[in-house]
């Protein structure tokens, strides 16, 4: 069977876990493949906001199975507060959440390390999530990081240990006045550590191969955004890991030539988190309603988005890198009530028109041309068709459709699970 991918195609906060949720039920495993708890899924149902870190986003349905998969870093205590929160819907994680062996740790090392190095970089940081997740990566690709593995043998601490003491002279050299209680974090580390280990440890890619081999449907849900790749994104204001379709086949040991579906998600406008370049920021009344009314704060940090006009050359890139086969629109319930709507069509690029997406995005290069739209007024909400939708609205993701020469299947018009339109 082939594996469907589920990615994002701006820099993060698409809705992503939404739209898994939505899906899971069309799914016999869901498996994350990249990222660590700096993502933040959120999920509506039933009058209940959820959010995951760590956890895929289809652990809420009984009949399927969970993967972390090998590419995703894993912070203990940040699990066991996940799995905690999961404890009044008397889920059997033991039967339905699986963890790679080959998953790399978040030590609280990890943590004081990305704290010290973004203070010491001063106006230049990057707007890190403090998270550890960059030194994690770092640690994996220098080839000494701990994997989740480890824990099953009885030397893991003396690992651990060698590892901390590495971290603590690090952290020295960034010259930075860090207060920490290492012995505190250290134990409540141990503690996660052992209520991880209650969970069934996985070889993923194995796991993997078996369930295509059994014809089990599969789908790999990538967590923040395209625009967020260490190689394709905006760097070097990205995460630290491939967001994009290739890194479900490193981050789950899947072949390329098992990939099926690419679904790519989007919201009718932009927006982001932290530093980087933003050609279609708004710093008017109109950014602010957006981030109003859609209630643009981070899942994970709690930080107000940056919002924006939607991107078409950024967004026509991030289709290209990832063969993006179909697209979902999300939040067009948030564009309700402007006049008129606005599309980067093009960029003026250091004095040239151009299309494609150039190698800096940095504010003196790059001035966003647009196309306007009359807008809508009507309350997207409590639609449940297409033909429920307002003219103005289908204009629009006709006109984006024939940009983007992909097809728009759904239409999300709300937070909730039900608030999301199938088109055809």
């Amino acid at each position: 069977m082939a594996v469907d991918l589920l990615l994002g195609l701006q820099w993060g906060d698409e809705g992503k876990g939404k739209i898994v949720d939505v899906l899971t039920q069309g799914y016999d495993v869901i498996a994350r493949f990249q990222g660590g708890p700096n993502a933040g899924h959120t999920l509506e149902f039933d009058g209940i906001k959820h959010v995951l870190h760590t956890i895929p986003s289809g652990i809420f349905h009984k009949n399927a199975q969970n993967v972390v998969g090998n590419g995703v870093v894993i912070d203990p205590v940040v699990f066991q507060k996940e799995i905690e929160k999961l404890a009044p819907f008397h889920l059997d994680l033991t039967k339905i959440l699986f963890i790679s062996r080959k998953a790399h740790l978040i030590l609280p090392t990890h943590r004081l390390l990305d704290a010290a190095s973004e203070a010491a970089k001063g106006k230049a940081k990057i707007g890190s999530t403090l998270k550890g997740i960059g030194p994690t990566y770092m640690d994996k690709t220098g080839r000494n990081g701990m994997r989740v593995g480890d824990l099953e043998f009885d030397n893991w601490k003396e690992k651990y240990r060698a590892l901390a003491e590495k971290h603590q002279a690090m952290i020295g050299f960034y010259n930075v006045e860090l207060e920490y209680d290492l012995k505190e974090l250290e134990n409540e580390f141990f503690k996660a550590v052992e209520a991880l280990k209650k969970l069934p440890f996985i070889d993923s890619e194995q796991f993997m191969h078996e369930a295509q081999k059994s014809g089990k449907k599969i789908l790999a849900e990538g967590a923040q955004g395209s625009l967020l790749d260490i190689d394709f994104g905006t760097y070097p204001y990205v995460t630290s890991s491939n967001t994009t379709a290739a890194g479900a086949c490193t981050g789950l040991g899947v072949s390329p030539k098992s990939i099926g579906k690419v679904l790519g998600i989007f919201k009718a406008y932009t927006t982001r988190v932290g530093s980087g370049p933003f050609p279609t920021e708004l710093f008017d009344e109109d950014g602010a309603t957006m981030g109003r009314v859609g209630r643009e704060f981070g899942a994970t940090t709690g930080r107000p988005r940056r919002c924006g006009w939607l991107d078409l050359v950024a967004l026509k890139y991030a289709i290209q890198v990832n063969g993006v086969t179909e697209l979902i629109m999300m939040k067009a319930d948030v564009l309700s009530g402007f006049d008129t709507i606005k599309v980067c069509h093009a960029y003026q690029y250091r004095g040239t028109e151009i299309t494609h997406f150039p190698y800096t995005l940095e504010d003196d290069a790059v001035t966003p041309m647009y196309t306007s739209f009359k807008g809508w007024n009507q309350d997207l909400t409590g639609m449940t068709q297409e033909g429920d939708l307002p003219q103005e609205l289908l204009a629009y993701v006709h006109y984006l459709e024939k940009e983007l020469e992909v097809p728009i299947t759904m239409v999300s018009v709300g937070p909730d699970r039900t608030q999301t339109i199938v088109r055809g």
